[in-house]
């Protein structure tokens, strides 16, 4: 196993799957390839995979005391294959001389890129990211980003090095024309914006402050420049080549004339708008320089609607809203402003969560998993809009497709599974269960499990979703005890029971404690019959709410409920244990389509998976629990699909490995199983693997995550796309709950607790180091020679800090504590 220090996400020019998104949350992205490239522009409040801007790239030029300039566009060399029905387009200069070579290490949420060029006289590295402040969704959510390229001089005489943005609008898009240049609305302009020190190109789009495709963007930096404000706008690209001619031969930029075609109308001439600003640096003999730009977008207005697929009325379509963020800034002259001028601050938190993942000495598969899927909250996929509260009203669609979103109101029974969000921005998912507790919950109790309401629109009327309806009243429990806010649950705590007593009322045709009737789930079908992936939900979220209650002072409510979770959790055993695994109880199999009877079904205890994570202990007995997700790991995981026959959606291929939604060891598949049974989902193995971790059969769980990181390895697929039904989807993100099982952290504010219990085999050099977060701060906790050590880096941890051994199946036993500081 790899040491802490060692990158594991490196990746050279051939990654040309590799796209690290920059931006915050709810704001979109710009990516960076491998080499060095910017790619998939998705800043204008919607998906765009794909989208690129023409003349938009980095170029440096090294001039030596006494020695020849070379001047670079700063990517490596494209490796074949080279395509397109007119070659290279011309807007990505392929023509213009690149670096020889380079090496990103791509460590969310900071990427590296080392550029090696034996013709070049210096040493330059690209820096770019993000701020990400744990805790803080305002802090983490800025549309832009820092980039920083370093130059070191190696040589024993000054070098003078010139480096040089050229950016095309980005703003106002409508489309492409035959030639695959963009099309414009409005009036696009670019000028050089001054304030005080800081420098920028001044993007705009002449169009009215309400309209969708509204907005600003700047390419800024601090100190002298020169620069080219706007390239002459022309048929032709005479833009680029006096760009390259001027700044290949002086290192300087100067205004150019706007328009060139004395005889051409200028409503005829091109919407296309350029400008270049450059930074100059003497750097003496053995010493480096930084040349530090923000990029910085406000685009402010979205559609009033989800304008999505999954049916849901679109009532304010023709109305606009804002997002979140452009309540903290009025355009993105401020945005560069504030990251210009907290630059340090925000750094300073940035490179400490960096360090607190990447320093510790967790297996690096799982940093490696929890660090690219919490990319998923800063793609297009979550999004806040202003509400006239301060935090707003956060949503996300399941994943995104390449242009537009992907199923859409934050769905229950998918966002069910994610725990990034809960332990890092964690007033987020309290947003979250108010709208659907306060706004999608019916009087009788019946969830929508897609929210419309966050746009204020017609609801959405359809099955209850038995798996999302009944993990929301676990996430409630999860959002309470990482906060202690009482007022929350009280809130929501009248909805929930509703909630709960629809399974009563709804879902149990029989009235024995378990759930049989027509059960939608997260597999866009009903399952029949009773089957433990909707009963250990039933029973999860009865555990939850019996704790709840106490709280609340019902006693009589929690004695219900536990005594309900008492004879659900006997019975269901008793009816769906099939010897080694839980299998779904029905007469006939091919009764009803898509059922999957005597399968292993890698969701069959998806409800003990959520309790482990929220600390409700076991919903069914614990040795059947191990048998069965040890039987999902034996029978489900497959090393190789040469010979795997599936018609359905392909997420693994030839030599992957991965683990299938269910099998039929036992024989028994349906004529037509349930859709998606033969698919393998990242989202479902972080979840089985989490599992396994917490009964204690680590190799197996760790495993299934080097399987799906190991997919994603930038050659086959992007590091920072974990796909779905969509890009960056949700599910995904259940991947943190790994983290959770292999150190055994459970923060309970309403006990004051931080317990810790980490599976040393798992970890390091024998010393278990690795974040914790709660509900008030965050930081690192050490534990060495049988005591542990608390480092609190953001924030503020009152809480008593517990050690306990982890035991074989995840309970914690003999408590002892140690702690250090706060800040």
């Amino acid at each position: 196993m790899a040491s802490a220090s060692t990158p594991f996400r490196t990746l050279g020019p051939e990654a040309r799957m590799a796209a690290f998104p920059l931006g915050g949350i709810g704001t979109g992205n710009v990516s960076l390839g491998s080499r060095g490239e910017f790619r998939d522009w998705e800043i204008s409040n919607h998906p765009d995979k794909g989208a690129w801007m023409p003349f938009t790239f980095f170029a440096v030029r090294v001039e030596p005391d006494g020695g020849p300039a070379v001047t670079r566009v700063l990517e490596s060399r494209q490796p074949p294959p080279y395509e397109g029905d007119s070659g290279e387009h011309i807007g990505k200069v392929a023509g213009l001389p690149r670096l020889a070579h380079s090496t990103a290490v791509g460590e969310y949420p900071i990427m590296t890129i080392d550029f090696h060029d034996d013709d070049v006289p210096v040493e330059i590295r690209l820096t770019a990211y993000t701020p990400l402040v744990p805790l803080d969704a305002d802090d983490s959510g800025i549309p832009g980003a820092v980039l920083r390229y370093t130059v070191h001089n190696p040589q024993q005489v000054p070098v003078r090095v010139s480096i040089a943005g050229s950016m095309t609008n980005p703003l106002g898009i409508c489309g492409r024309n035959m030639f695959q240049f963009p099309e414009w609305d409005g009036a696009p302009s670019v000028e050089l914006r001054s304030d005080g020190d800081v420098h920028g190109l001044w993007f705009t789009t002449g169009l009215a402050d309400d309209d969708l495709r509204y907005g600003t963007a700047t390419l800024a930096t601090r100190g002298d420049v020169t620069a080219t404000p706007m390239w002459p706008v022309d048929f032709w690209q005479d833009g680029v080549q006096l760009f390259w001619d001027a700044f290949s031969s002086t290192g300087r930029l100067e205004p150019a004339e706007a328009f060139t075609l004395e005889d051409a109308p200028r409503e005829r001439l091109p919407k296309q708008r350029t400008g270049s600003l450059c930074v100059e640096r003497e750097i003496g003999p053995g010493e480096s320089a930084d040349v530090e730009f923000v990029l910085a977008w406000h685009t402010p207005n979205r559609p009033k609607a989800w304008l999505g697929m999954a049916g849901l009325a679109d009532t304010h379509a023709d109305q606009v809203v804002q997002n979140q963020y452009a309540t903290r800034y009025a355009d993105a002259w401020a945005v560069t402003r504030d990251l210009v001028e907290r630059r340090e601050q925000l750094e300073a938190s940035t490179v400490d969560f960096h360090a607190a993942l990447y320093g510790s000495t967790l297996p690096p598969e799982v940093v490696d998993a929890v660090t690219a899927t919490l990319v998923v909250a800063r793609s297009t996929t979550c999004f806040r809009i202003a509400d006239g509260t301060p935090e707003g009203r956060f949503a996300g669609w399941e994943g995104s497709f390449d242009h537009q979103g992907s199923c859409e109101g934050t769905c229950t029974h998918v966002w069910n599974y994610a725990q990034t969000l809960a332990h890092l921005f964690p007033s987020l998912e309290r947003n979250a269960r108010r709208r659907e507790f306060l706004h999608e919950t019916l009087e009788d109790g019946r969830m929508r499990f897609r929210s419309n309401s966050i746009f204020d629109a017609e609801p959405h009327e359809f099955h209850a979703a038995v798996d999302g309806q009944m993990g929301t009243i676990v996430r409630l429990y999860r959002e309470w005890r990482f906060s202690g806010d009482d007022e929350f649950l009280r809130e929501t705590w009248p909805a929930a029971q509703r909630a709960l007593q629809y399974a009563f009322d709804f879902w149990d045709a029989d009235k024995d404690g378990v759930l049989d009737s027509q059960q939608h789930n997260t597999y866009d079908i009903e399952f029949y019959g009773p089957n433990s992936l909707a009963n250990s939900m039933f029973l999860a979220a009865l555990a939850a709410a019996t704790r709840l209650a106490e709280h609340l002072g019902d006693q009589e409510a929690a004695d219900r409920y536990r005594a309900a979770f008492e004879t659900g959790s006997a019975k269901v055993d008793e009816l769906l244990w099939g010897g080694e695994y839980y299998v779904q109880r029905i007469d006939d199999v091919d009764a009803h389509r898509y059922q999957y009877g005597l399968g292993c079904l890698s969701d069959q205890l998806l409800g003990q998976t959520l309790a482990h994570v929220a600390g409700l202990g076991y919903v069914l007995p614990e040795d059947h629990v191990r048998s069965a997700v040890q039987a999902v790991h034996r029978h489900n995981m497959r090393h190789g699909f040469d010979d795997y026959a599936s018609v359905q959606r392909t997420y693994a291929l030839a030599d992957d490995a991965g683990l299938v939604l269910c099998t039929w060891p036992e024989g028994g598949r349906p004529r037509i199983p349930f859709v998606y049974s033969d698919e393998v989902w990242s989202g479902i193995e972080y979840q089985v693997a989490t599992h396994l971790i917490y009964e204690g059969l680590v190799d197996e769980g760790l495993e299934i995550v080097r399987a799906v990181r190991a997919r994603h390895d930038g050659v086959r697929r992007n590091p920072w796309n974990e796909a779905e039904c969509g890009n960056h989807y949700a599910r995904s993100m259940a991947s943190w709950g790994a983290l959770l099982a292999l150190t055994g952290q459970q923060y309970d504010a309403s006990t004051g607790t931080l317990v810790v219990a980490p599976r040393a085999e798992a970890f390091l050099d024998g010393v278990a180091r690795f974040p914790v977060t709660t509900g008030t701060g965050w930081g690192v906790v050490t534990v060495e020679g049988g005591a542990a050590r608390l480092e609190v880096l953001g924030g503020a941890i009152d809480a008593e800090l517990v050690l306990e051994p982890a035991s074989p199946t995840g309970t914690q036993q003999n408590r002892s504590t140690q702690e250090e500081g706060t800040r």
